[in-house]
């Protein structure tokens, strides 16, 4: 009985190790998907006159563009499910690419010989969220059309070179006839490295092996198909039942019109928001005056969280080798060295054995959380019947001192649950099973921590 309760627990792992198999089947969807979808689509900008099925926009003019993607999400049978699915599945990639990041770098999983890995991860994390505003673009309605003015106010801020890029994007003019053929063609690039990267990451997983929890095993691959199975069910449900970018009712792009209420993707919320809360700051050197409240919010926060997402894994190396050496000084020469324990390197952290880093991801996850709620300020304000300047406030004080009693609380809860280890390993598991002495007295039977469920059972019945 016992090595069939072992054999059946070899079966599964943590769950948290689905967060990649979601990721790599949404983005099979977003292939075969994305491959439907050129068939119908057109990346112009030249203009026509729109005479499809929807009457309160016919005899507009509207861009190829525009009009292809009405016609496929109207006119073509099936077409606005596979647009939905299409953008779900965007959605839920960037999501567990998120989530997978975080899970590495709570457990420890960055490290030797998985550095590569995670370096790919945080890659495709940055091209997920370029290939998904490339994508918003597409369909050159209202809602894209503000997306452009925010790019074109983005590159304008590249100091030096902003100028030249902007011509590069767009051209003599704004929205000029470019864009959509530009958006077009980084948005194919996009899917091809993100493409070449997951079948990387596939090959160095099959070189390296599977981390794992010293509680559970990395045999995973008879999940595979029921993981395909549900990724691809719950994005065929998403795009069935919950209508996303209704292009039709935005209306086609304007240069001089944007829409009300309008907010980016969720992963794009955070950029969002520190735009919103982002002081006016200005810096002029001479005759050049560089838009800090711009560049900083959407090029040097961006730029700062992939470069240290990037480089941890090297600093944390560094740290130890340092800390490793001042170590050894200090020990006399006759101590010899910890014997190394085999497959230790596949063995992952609890979160609660590294406290400090623990608490620099609850840092990092506050800092996002609170600049993607900076981006709902004007709602936030009429909800609660606030000034917009009060709530913007708030938020610039919230990102500088949220992200530091999120590390202190944190980390003592960290050293709290060590402190619980402690004591259950020198007294033992409660077992909720009360004895009564020969003295009268009654006592609660505490078991070895070590011991197996099953044990346990087993001795409460004897």
């Amino acid at each position: 009985m016992r090595s069939l309760v072992k054999h059946r627990s070899f079966q599964f792992s943590h769950w948290s190790f689905m967060f990649a198999e979601i990721a790599v089947w949404s983005f099979v969807v977003l292939l075969v998907t994305g491959a439907v979808l050129m068939v119908f689509y057109d990346p112009s900008m030249a203009q026509v006159t729109y005479d499809g099925s929807y009457g309160p926009l016919r005899g507009l003019f509207v861009s190829r563009a525009f009009d292809s993607t009405m016609h496929l999400s109207l006119e073509v049978r099936g077409g606005l499910l596979i647009r939905q699915v299409h953008h779900w599945a965007a959605l839920v990639f960037v999501a567990a690419v998120a989530l997978q990041l975080l899970r590495m770098f709570l457990t420890g999983a960055f490290r030797r010989p998985r550095t590569t890995q995670w370096l790919i991860w945080v890659t495709l994390l940055a091209l997920g969220m370029a290939a998904g505003e490339t994508g918003n673009a597409l369909p050159d309605d209202m809602l894209s059309g503000g997306s452009l003015w925010l790019i074109m106010s983005v590159v304008q801020s590249i100091p030096f070179v902003g100028t030249w890029a902007l011509s590069l994007l767009f051209g003599p003019d704004f929205p000029g006839d470019r864009i959509i053929p530009v958006m077009y063609g980084g948005h194919l690039l996009i899917a091809v490295v993100m493409a070449v990267l997951l079948i990387a990451r596939e090959l160095l997983v099959r070189r390296h092996g599977h981390s794992r929890f010293i509680a559970s095993v990395s045999a995973r691959r008879s999940a595979r198909p029921l993981m395909a199975l549900a990724t691809f069910g719950m994005l065929i449900i998403l795009g069935f039942g919950f209508q996303i970018a209704p292009i039709w009712l935005y209306g086609p792009a304007k240069p001089t019109q944007i829409s009300a209420g309008s907010v980016p993707d969720w992963y794009m919320g955070f950029l969002d928001g520190a735009l919103r809360i982002m002081p006016g700051w200005e810096l002029t050197l001479g005759d050049y005056t560089l838009s800090l409240a711009v560049l900083i919010p959407t090029l040097v926060i961006p730029g700062l969280f992939f470069t240290a997402l990037a480089a941890y894994p090297t600093a944390e190396r560094f740290l130890v080798s340092r800390r490793s050496r001042r170590d050894a000084l200090g020990r006399p020469k006759t101590t010899s060295r910890m014997p190394r324990v085999p497959g230790a390197q596949n063995m992952l952290d609890r979160p609660r054995d590294t406290p400090t880093k623990t608490a620099i991801a609850v840092a990092g996850i506050t800092f996002y959380g609170l600049l993607w709620a900076a981006a709902a300020n004007d709602q936030i304000a009429h909800q609660f019947h606030l000034t917009v300047e009060a709530v913007t406030i708030f938020f610039r004080y919230a990102v500088v001192i949220g992200p530091v009693i999120a590390f202190i609380i944190a980390r003592w809860i960290c050293l709290a649950l060590q402190q619980t280890d402690r004591h259950v390993v020198e007294h033992g598991v409660e077992t909720g099973i009360i004895t009564r002495s020969l003295d009268g007295g009654f006592h609660e039977r505490l078991a070895p921590a070590q011991q197996e469920p099953q044990e346990l059972a087993a001795t409460s019945g004897r």
